[in-house]
């Protein structure tokens, strides 16, 4: 899989796609955000739609930074996210 890194506000975090999918399956991927390990391990999870590619790997790829960053601050924490492993 994929992974982007991108320094926000001081912190190194890994961007991955999802792999979850859902109802909507090339119209809407997910980026999961990853810094820190272990314990200090902390994810975020977002959602967008893709301007050019309808491919994960490739979508994720062509983002620039701007995006990304702009991504991020519109992300969730991942605690309670399917795309982070949450099961209910």
């Amino acid at each position: 899989m994929p992974t982007r890194r991108i320094d926000i506000d001081g912190r190194e975090w890994q961007v991955y796609p999802s792999g979850f999918v859902t109802q909507y399956v090339a119209d809407e991927f997910g980026l999961i955000f990853v810094t820190g390990q272990g314990d200090a391990r902390e994810v975020r999870v977002t959602r967008y739609s893709p301007m050019g590619t309808r491919s994960r790997e490739q979508s994720l790829a062509e983002l620039d930074e701007a995006q990304l960053t702009e991504f991020f601050r519109a992300s969730q924490p991942g605690a309670r996210s399917p795309e982070a492993g949450y099961r209910s």
